[in-house]
């Protein structure tokens, strides 16, 4: 295989999975929800980060918010992938936005998690104008964007990783997250994934063995204490390019920690969920953010 083709085929697969994707056309709209665009929540080196939100149309709220964060391997993959999810969850009750943050190789860590709490600090400081419950925020992500996700759970009370996003006076700190096949631990990605070799120095500035401490600091694993938020991983047993076991590791030591955690393993399952396992991710994933955001 090609090394060009070799890296779009491996773009493709890290962008999300079937659940997430959207027809060429765009997604399309149902009645009940308001769907918008190019929503920019915060401008870092003049990037200009934008973000699509679905919300309820009717409703007095205040409703439980969702932030979700496409994979991509840090350096691709696009907001929109995550048009449709954000469409459902919004037909469920929620307020539902899908981001877009800076990419590697010009932009490596942390600035793809400074972004992502910026975007959790937005969507707070703007609670009242979309009738959001600035206590219940959640958030999910797929690959590079699941390890999003799980960062922003594990390090709600890190001031060093809140960058300058703006909304400096809002907390970036989320309820709970649901976290789909998101590594855990990038030390030991090396060997057990088909990619990591290329994505890892380009995101972290270097290899294990030229950039150990950095790989150490951007690992959700490291940064587990019993403030963590509740956590659902969701992971195929036959991933390639990020192994089961990161998932295995990330819900054990959040329950030795005492944080509540599950553990979802399909089996047989990949990298980017097709058919029964794409249908079975997405309603534990409704099923996870109803348990945690909706009140009883």
């Amino acid at each position: 295989m090609s090394s060009p083709f070799r890296r779009c085929l491996l773009v493709a697969v890290l962008i999300g999975s079937p659940i997430l994707a959207q027809g060429p056309k765009g997604p399309s709209i149902p009645d009940d929800v308001v769907f918008e665009t190019g929503i920019e929540y915060a401008n870092p080196e003049g990037q200009h980060l934008q973000l699509n939100m679905a919300r309820p149309k009717t409703g007095d709220g205040p409703f439980p918010a969702i932030v979700c964060i496409h994979g991509g391997g840090f350096r691709a993959g696009h907001r929109d992938s995550y048009n449709n999810l954000i469409i459902k969850l919004a037909q469920n009750g929620y307020v539902a936005v899908t981001v877009s943050y800076r990419l590697a190789p010009k932009f490596q860590f942390p600035a793809a998690v400074n972004d992502t709490k910026a975007a959790v600090r937005w969507v707070r400081a703007n609670a009242s104008k979309y009738k959001i419950d600035p206590e219940r925020i959640g958030t999910t992500g797929g690959s590079a964007g699941g390890h999003l996700a799980q960062f922003l759970a594990v390090t709600g009370e890190v001031k060093e990783f809140e960058g300058t996003g703006g909304n400096a006076d809002q907390s970036s700190k989320v309820a709970c997250v649901v976290n789909v096949y998101g590594p855990s631990d990038f030390t030991k990605s090396y060997g057990k994934s088909v990619d990591a070799h290329e994505v890892l120095p380009l995101f972290l500035g270097g290899n294990l063995e030229t950039a150990r401490p950095m790989h150490i600091r951007s690992s959700p694993l490291y940064w587990v204490t019993p403030n963590a938020a509740p956590t659902l991983c969701i992971h195929g047993t036959d991933d390639k390019y990020v192994a089961h076991e990161q998932a295995v590791w990330m819900v054990d030591k959040l329950k030795a920690a005492n944080v509540p955690a599950e553990l979802l393993t399909l089996e047989g399952a990949g990298h980017g969920f097709k058919g029964k396992d794409a249908e079975t991710a997405e309603k534990a994933l409704i099923a996870f953010f109803d348990s945690r955001l909706k009140k009883k």
